[in-house]
C-alpha cells in the first residue's frame, strides 16, 4: 500500500460565486426588463379619446293648423256631348243635285239654310197635275150649284111647291164640294214634296260627319250625315253618395232656371294649357247608374262657341273630357292643414316646441289634393309635420323648418341633460388638460435651469482639483 492516501473529497467547482449571481439576478432583471417594457409600451400607446354619443335629431317640415271658414269642394269628370244631335235624312226620294258649301264635317251652318237639294222636277210636275185636279173639282161644283139653281126656278114657276133635295142637286153639289176639298189637299200635299226636295238645317251647329254628296241617289229617311246644335253643350257627371252628401242637390233635382241652378268650373287641358269654362247644373238622372251605382248630374254650358268659350276664346267642343269642380256645403270653423299632413288611418303627426312628436287620431271632414278639412284631432296654431316619416321614427327628437321657408326653424330642440353634462366634464377635462402642460412647460424649465447650474458647478470644480496625472507630468 502506498504512502500516498486517495482523497475522495469532492473537488469545489469553479465558478460557483458566478453561477449564484447569475441564478438570483438574472431573473430579477427579466422581471425589471418586462416591467420596464410594459410601461414603455403603456406610455407609447395613445389613450384612445372616448367617443360621445352624438344627439341625432330629423329635420322635418312643418306648418301651423289653421281656422277657417270653407265651402266643400266635388271634383269629378264627365265628357262634353251636344244637348241636340242628330241624323240628318231626306223626306223624299230622288237625286242629289246640290249640296252646301258649309255641308262638311267641321262645317258651321245657321237655322234654315239648304244643306242639300233632291231633284225636283217630279215634284213640280206633281203640283201641276194637283193645280189640274183643283180647277176640275171647281168647275164641276159651279156647275152642280148652277143646276141646282135652275131646278130651284122651275119648280117656282111651275108652282109645284118645295123642291126636294136631290131636285135641287144637293147630294151632287155636296160631293162635287168634298172633290174640290180633297184636290185642293193633293195640291198641297204637291207642293209641300215639293218644298222637301231642299234639306234643310233645323237649327244653327256644325256638321260632326257627312255620308252623301252630289249625284247620289237617296230614299226617304236615309242618313245624309250627322249634325249637332252649338247651342248648349252638356256634361254628365257621375256623383257617389259621399259626393252627394258634400253637394246641396236632392235625387229629383231640377233648376227653375239658369240663375238659381248651381255653379260648376270645367277645366281641360287644351293646345297645352288649362282652358276653363262655366256650367251649371240644370238637373239630375231620374235614376241610378246600374253599373257605377252613381247618379249623375247634367251640367249645361251654354253658347259654348260665343260667350260660353274660355277666357281666350277656345269652346267647349263636343268629345271633350273635362275635369268639374262643383260648390258644396258651407262650413264655420273648420281646421285646415295641408294635405301631405294627412296619414293614413286618419293619423296627423304633431310635434311641440321643444321638438317631441305625437301621434293623433283626428276626424276628417274632407280631404283634397291640396288641403285636408278636420272637426277634432288638433287645434289652431299646433305645428303639424308634413314631410314623410316612418310611424316608428316619431319618437326621435325633431328639428322643424318652416314649409314655406325651409330656411326658417321653427323648432330647434334643446340639447339633452346627458349631452349638457358631457360637454361640461369635456371643458372641466380640457381646463384641466391645459394646466397641467402649463405645470410641464414651468417644470422643463426649471430641470434646464438646475441642469445648467449643476453643469456649470461641475466645470468649476475640476478646474479647482485638476488632473493627477497632468500634476505627475509636470513634476517629472
Amino acid at each position: 500500500m502506498s504512502d500516498t492516501s486517495l482523497d475522495y473529497s469532492i473537488p469545489e467547482r469553479k465558478g460557483g460565486v458566478l453561477r449564484k449571481f447569475l441564478v438570483i439576478f438574472v431573473p430579477i432583471f427579466i422581471i425589471v426588463m418586462f416591467f420596464v417594457a410594459a410601461q414603455v409600451i403603456i406610455a407609447l400607446t395613445k389613450t384612445p379619446k372616448e367617443k360621445k354619443r352624438n344627439f341625432n335629431t330629423l329635420a322635418v317640415i312643418a306648418d301651423y293648423a289653421k281656422i277657417e271658414d270653407v265651402q266643400l269642394q266635388v271634383r269629378t269628370q264627365g265628357e262634353a256631348r251636344p244637348q241636340i244631335e242628330i241624323d240628318l235624312v231626306p223626306q223624299v226620294g230622288g237625286k242629289i243635285v246640290y249640296v252646301s258649301p258649309n255641308f262638311v264635317e267641321g262645317g258651321i251652318f245657321r237655322k234654315g239654310e239648304t244643306l242639300v237639294r233632291v231633284e225636283d222636277d217630279d215634284f213640280k210636275v206633281a203640283v201641276i197635275r194637283a193645280e189640274a185636279g183643283v180647277a176640275q173639282a171647281q168647275q164641276v161644283l159651279v156647275r152642280e150649284k148652277a143646276e141646282g139653281e135652275i131646278a130651284r126656278q122651275d119648280y117656282a114657276e111651275l108652282g109645284r111647291g118645295e123642291p126636294t133635295p136631290l131636285a135641287l142637286r144637293e147630294p151632287q153639289q155636296a160631293q162635287a164640294q168634298a172633290a174640290l176639298r180633297a184636290a185642293e189637299a193633293d195640291l198641297q200635299a204637291s207642293k209641300l214634296n215639293l218644298s222637301r226636295t231642299e234639306v234643310k238645317a233645323p237649327f244653327s251647329g256644325r256638321v260632326r260627319s257627312k255620308t252623301s254628296d252630289i249625284g247620289q241617289f237617296v230614299s226617304p229617311g236615309s242618313r245624309l250625315g250627322r249634325i249637332f246644335s252649338k247651342d248648349i253643350v252638356e256634361v254628365r257627371l257621375a256623383l257617389s253618395d259621399d259626393q252627394l252628401a258634400k253637394l246641396d242637390l236632392p235625387l229629383a233635382f231640377v233648376a227653375n232656371d239658369r240663375a238659381s241652378a248651381p255653379k260648376v268650373d270645367l277645366s281641360a287641358q287644351v293646345a297645352g294649357k288649362t282652358r276653363h269654362w262655366e256650367g251649371r247644373i240644370m238637373r239630375t238622372d231620374a235614376a241610378y247608374d246600374t253599373q257605377t251605382r252613381a247618379l249623375f248630374a247634367i251640367a249645361e254650358v251654354f253658347d259654348p262657341y260665343g260667350a260660353g268659350a274660355s277666357e281666350d276664346g277656345v269652346p267647349l267642343a263636343p268629345g271633350l273630357f273635362v275635369d268639374a269642380d262643383i260648390s258644396g256645403k258651407s262650413f264655420e270653423n273648420v281646421i285646415v292643414i295641408p294635405r301631405d299632413g294627412l296619414r293614413p288611418q286618419d293619423e296627423v303627426y304633431i310635434v311641440d316646441n321643444v321638438g317631441q312628436a305625437e301621434i293623433r287620431k283626428v276626424s276628417v271632414l274632407d280631404a283634397g289634393p291640396e288641403r285636408a278639412l278636420l272637426t277634432s284631432g288638433v287645434g289652431a296654431g299646433e305645428l303639424v309635420v308634413l314631410s314623410p316619416m316612418e310611424r316608428s321614427r316619431v319618437e326621435i327628437t325633431l328639428k322643424v323648418l318652416d314649409v314655406n321657408d325651409p330656411e326658417n326653424v321653427l323648432v330647434d330642440p334643446p340639447k339633452p341633460d346627458w349631452m349638457v353634462e358631457a360637454e361640461a366634464e369635456d371643458a372641466a377635462d380640457a381646463k384641466a388638460s391645459e394646466g397641467d402642460k402649463k405645470k410641464k412647460r414651468r417644470w422643463g424649465k426649471a430641470s434646464d435651469e438646475d441642469d445648467g447650474a449643476a453643469s456649470e458647478n461641475s466645470d468649476k470644480k475640476d478646474e479647482a482639483e485638476g488632473d493627477p496625472e497632468d500634476d505627475k507630468t509636470e513634476e517629472n
